[in-house]
């Protein structure tokens, strides 16, 4: 069966420190280079998702605005 275009799905193995190996193809998709920070999301009915690397900096900005939506 063929993955509708532009999903994807990968496997990795959790090793004894409970780290992963992001397969090569998704960190080439997705620009993960060596020493980037990723965030993880949590949910314990739908699993976790890591989101791309530019959502860090749209969650920052929107954790720190005001009602008004202006910077505090």
């Amino acid at each position: 069966m063929k993955a509708p275009e532009g999903e994807y799905a990968w496997t990795a193995t959790v090793g004894e420190k409970g780290q992963i190996v992001i397969p090569k193809q998704a960190r080439e998709l997705f620009g993960i280079r060596p020493g980037d920070t990723l965030l993880l999301l949590g949910d314990e009915k739908r699993g976790i998702a890591i989101p791309p690397k530019g959502a860090f900096a749209e969650l920052f900005g929107m954790a720190f605005r005001d009602q008004d939506g202006d910077k505090e």
